[in-house]
């Protein structure tokens, strides 16, 4: 029933993280920059520290209480996830739904299962797998080869992006994604899936939080609500930077006082969006109650997030215009993905 509980809560959180990009897609005449900084304030500044009071009422007592050095790694933690975040963002805005979230995905889910093990390889810690361990054992060689078939994957999704760029003219290609670009969005996708993965080093690193929290007598399927305060502090910081700076070199601040815009709105959709992304690490916490913060949680989070994405490119047409060919390479790319993170899974649980 556990296990049970444990796919239910990360399937919804995986859903949330599919869905958050959609209310973006209805602002109007803002700059990037000004509704991701909008939506950003409320997924790490407003909404974490409400959903931590409602569930952990003593959340703040147990921050203050914690040592220094627990909330200082956690926050960087944040901070690297931070700049994946932030770059996750630009991915979606340059490649779509489809395609962005399968790059970007697929590499936070192949970094998350091995760049723990090389850290283990660094600085042993009893009971922590090293990657030579990994190298050693017929699970850890299923993980690998896990990973190796995500890249693989990846490469293929890449190659379907190739393939509409040609096949498509820039009018066309901007119906379903207004700002498409293959080269800036596999760059930033990239460099978001290797730092994204840093999320669950985060809640590895914070852990001595919730535990805190168990032990005063709060719900354990709501602990890690603790840790997600101090890790989206760091997200914060380095998307709120970011934003600040291009707002500032694009005089992009100027949108919040544009009439011509429809300001309500946008403000409400970027509100809306920043709880969404929220959502997935509420639900994301309470199914790592259940199951733990191993690589199967991650995967699982990860790959209902691919097929959420997808189904919302498919809603959105991103794909429409394209040859046969150009469609099953996609489709054969996430199904790639996807076997990547079954094998993750597998080599996990052996």
């Amino acid at each position: 029933m556990q296990a049970i509980l444990g796919v239910l809560f990360h399937s919804l959180g995986g859903v949330a993280a599919g869905s958050f990009y959609m209310p973006y897609n209805k602002v109007k005449g803002w700059s990037w920059e000004t509704y991701w900084m909008v939506g950003g304030v409320m997924s790490w500044l407003i909404v974490p520290p409400i959903a931590a009071w409602l569930t952990v009422p003593g959340f703040a007592e147990i921050i203050a209480a914690s040592s220094n050095t627990i909330l200082l790694i956690t926050f960087v933690m944040g901070l690297l996830w931070g700049v994946g975040g932030l770059s996750y963002g630009l991915g979606v805005r340059y490649l779509g739904m489809s395609l962005g979230n399968s790059v970007v995905l697929g590499f936070c889910a192949a970094f998350g299962a091995i760049v723990p093990s090389i850290y283990y390889n660094i600085n042993p810690e009893a009971g922590k797998t090293s990657f030579t361990d990994m190298l050693a054992d017929s699970g850890g060689q299923v993980v690998l080869l896990g990973v190796l078939v995500c890249v693989l994957g990846i490469a293929i999704c890449g190659k379907a992006g190739v393939l509409k760029e040609k096949e498509l003219s820039d009018e066309e290609k901007k119906k379903s994604v207004s700002e498409f670009n293959l080269v800036k969005g596999l760059i930033v996708a990239v460099l978001s899936g290797i730092l994204s993965s840093f999320f669950s080093f985060g809640i590895e690193a914070g852990k001595p939080l919730a535990d805190a929290a168990v032990a005063a007598g709060f719900d354990h399927l709501y602990s890690n609500n603790v840790t997600f305060v101090v890790i989206l502090w760091g997200g914060l910081v380095s998307n709120l930077v970011w934003t600040t700076l291009l707002s500032i070199k694009n005089k992009s601040y100027k949108d919040f006082t544009n009439k011509s815009t429809p300001i309500s709105k946008n403000i409400m959709f970027s509100v809306l969006a920043g709880t969404i992304w929220f959502l997935q690490f509420f639900f994301y916490g309470m199914g790592e109650s259940k199951l733990g913060n191993g690589a199967s949680s991650w995967i699982l989070h990860m790959s209902t997030i691919i097929l959420t994405a997808n189904l919302w490119g498919v809603y959105r047409k991103e794909w429409t215009g394209v040859a046969k060919k150009t469609k099953y390479t996609i489709a054969g790319g996430i199904l790639v993905i996807l076997l990547s993170v079954v094998l993750v899974g597998i080599g996990n649980s052996i």
